[in-house]
This record gives C-alpha cells, structure tokens and sequence, in this order.
C-alpha cells in the first residue's frame, strides 16, 4: 500500500484537512517533513481569491527535516537534517514554494531537482527548531527592502500595512537604517492600531490611513530623503502609494513590496508600469538593484524599486537575527496550532476580511505539523 501523509487542502472552495499519497524523491529531490510553517498576508490573499496560485497546499515559511532522498542529492544534505527552503528560485520560475508547487502546510514535502540541484535548501542548526523560525522568511524579506532603501540614507520611513512584514519592519527599521531614523507605521484599521499600541515599539510614530496619516505625512519636513516601504497586499497598495505621492514632500524613494495587480498605474505617474517595476529585482539580483527614477504628473521626481523573493544570504542574515534577538518579533506570532485547527482558522479567513481570531487580532499563524521531541518553542 503506498505511503500517505495529512496536509491542509484549499480545493472547492473550501479548506480541509486530507490525507494524499506520499511521494518518492529519485535523482536530485528531497523529500521533507516540514516541523513549523506559518502563514503570511500573501497565504491569507491566496485563500480569499485576490491571487490565482494554483498550489493546493500553500506555505512557504517554515523549518522541516529530511527524511528521504533521491540517489543524486549531495552529502551536505543528509537525512535527519534540519533545514529551510528558499521558496523563490530566481532561475528556475516553475519553483514557487506554496505558490505554483506544493507548500509546507502538510506533514511531507517534495522538493524538485532544480531547488536542491541549486542550493535552495539550506542546513539550519538545531538552535533554528523553534516555532520562531516561521519569522525567518518574512524577516529575509524585510532586510531585503530595508537594505536597499538604506542605501539612500534617509532621515524617515514610512511603512504602510499592518500585517507581520510591516510589523517586522519597523522593529528592525532602527537596526539597518540607523538609530537616528524616525519611524512612522501607518495602519488599514483601527483594530490594527489597537493591536499596536498594546505592543508598542519605541519611537515607532503610529497613524490609520486616513486623513489624521495624511496630515502627519504631509507635517513632515519638505527637505527630508522619506523611505517609503509598502508592506500591503495586492489590493491596497495603489491606494497607499498614492497617498505617499500626494502627502509627502521630501525626496522619495518607495519599495513596491507589496503585490499589484497585472497593467495597474497611479494617476500621480501617468503611463508608468508599476507591475514591471516590482518584478525588477528577484532574490537579491541584479546587483546593484535595478532602480526607476520618474516624474509625477507635478514634476516632482521620485525613486521607485521593487523586488520578489529574498537571497540566501537574506535567509542566513534572518536566522542570525532570530537567534540573537527572538524577543524582539516573539509577539507577532500570535497565534500556534496544529494542521487541523490551522485548516477552521483558514477557512474562517477565507471567508472574512477581519483578521480577529479566537478574540485576538492575527499577526502570524504558526502551525505545529510534525512533533519531535527537540522542536521547542519560544515563551
């Protein structure tokens, strides 16, 4: 009888737990056993209908161990090893971890020749066996976005969303852009901002977007250099880099971060392709990164970049940070819970755009998948 193992299935609409056929690595491909994944805002858009990714087991964030291999796969990747994936290979666009192959978010993984053959996973100390690590991914993209835009020095940045990339952001934004940056975070809701200012960062300047954000945007000094990074989903982020381009004088540079809908444009950059602009950059190439200097329809110039997927030396600069500081981004992980209670949480978000879960607000599901004796937790 072929082997099978338990995964979370969005099919029919609707999520479910399932059992599937086990499959077997040959050649170059891993099979995994994924430990924790979590859930992120690009998951939550994928549930609710806003992406059409067509993997039926979504999850991209997360430690696992190896637990079979084909006959090809090399010596530094031995059964038994702890390890995470890089789920955006920048050679190979049929390898989209959770997106366009199956994810982490059941008890086993194929992973393809390509992502193994190129170094897409990478050994983790057993320090990394912690339910922490579903921070890693999303705290590789934040270096990421913040590394670039510290490269114009500036004296603000503005993050829009308040969904775990933004929340990240601005505990780091002081790490990699310098003590002195003012840090201002800009919220969809006002639950967001409740959530907030019961977890407060230091000297993090926190606002809805609404008119009281656009009045503190638009007080800000007109000879400022303003980051702008926009940690939104898809259907959000036209809006908030209007508001940045209407509001904010100083010089601007803005990081696209957050997904666009295909042929979209700004009124303030007529017959600019946003979408081309996000995609530029992909895990960390070209370097340096490729940058878009335009007009808005006033005159005014602006720096825009984009960028998709994170580098290994992303992966390997987070884990560092986890390791060091686990503290710092233990309370975004709100909420812990088996394969089985992940899949009600999944389908009650599939159906509602609140994020209030068991009576608190949801900065990042982890899931518990595969029960070891040395996966710990982080109190």
């Amino acid at each position: 009888m072929r082997a099978s193992h338990r995964a979370v299935v969005r099919a029919n609409g609707t999520v479910s737990v399932l059992e599937r056929p086990t499959p077997v690595p040959v050649g170059n491909e891993l099979l995994v056993a994924p430990i924790y994944a979590g859930l992120c805002g690009t998951d939550i858009q994928m549930l609710r209908g806003l992406r059409s990714d067509p993997s039926p087991v979504i999850g991209h964030e997360g430690v696992a161990r190896i637990v079979a291999a084909g006959s090809s796969v090399s010596g530094r990747l031995p059964q038994g090893a702890l390890v995470c994936i890089n789920p955006t290979h920048r050679g190979d666009p049929s390898f989209l971890l959770g997106h366009n192959v199956e994810g982490l978010l059941q008890e086993r993984v194929l992973i393809k020749d390509s992502a193994v053959r190129d170094g897409m996973v990478i050994p983790l100390s057993e320090i990394s066996n912690t339910v922490i690590s579903t921070l890693m991914e999303p705290l590789a993209v934040v270096h990421y976005a913040l590394g670039l835009l510290a490269e114009s020095c500036p004296h603000t940045i503005v993050v829009f969303g308040d969904g775990v990339i933004g929340h990240i952001a601005v505990r780091s934004a002081a790490k990699i852009l310098g003590s002195a940056i003012r840090i201002v975070h800009l919220h969809h809701t006002e639950k967001g901002m409740e959530w907030s200012r019961n977890h407060q960062v230091p000297f993090v300047h926190c606002a809805l977007h609404d008119s009281r954000g656009a009045k503190l945007l638009s007080a800000l000094p007109e000879d400022e250099r303003v980051a702008v990074l926009l940690a939104t989903p898809r259907d959000a982020t036209l809006l908030c880099l209007d508001t940045a381009l209407g509001y904010l004088r100083g010089e601007l540079i803005i990081d696209l971060l957050g997904g666009l809908p295909s042929n979209i444009s700004s009124h303030f950059l007529p017959g600019v392709d946003l979408s081309k602009i996000r995609a530029a950059n992909c895990a960390g190439t070209p370097a340096p990164a490729i940058r878009f200097s335009q007009a808005t329809n006033s005159g005014k110039a602006v720096c825009l970049l984009g960028h998709r997927g994170v580098a290994h030396r992303h992966l390997r600069t987070a884990i560092a940070e986890l390791a060091e500081n686990p503290l710092r981004y233990r309370e975004l992980i709100t909420h812990i819970k088996d394969l089985d209670e992940a899949a009600i949480i999944m389908r009650q978000l599939s159906v509602s755009q609140d994020r209030v879960v068991e009576d608190r607000r949801l900065i990042k599901l982890a899931v518990k998948i595969t029960s070891e004796p040395n996966a710990v937790g982080v109190a």
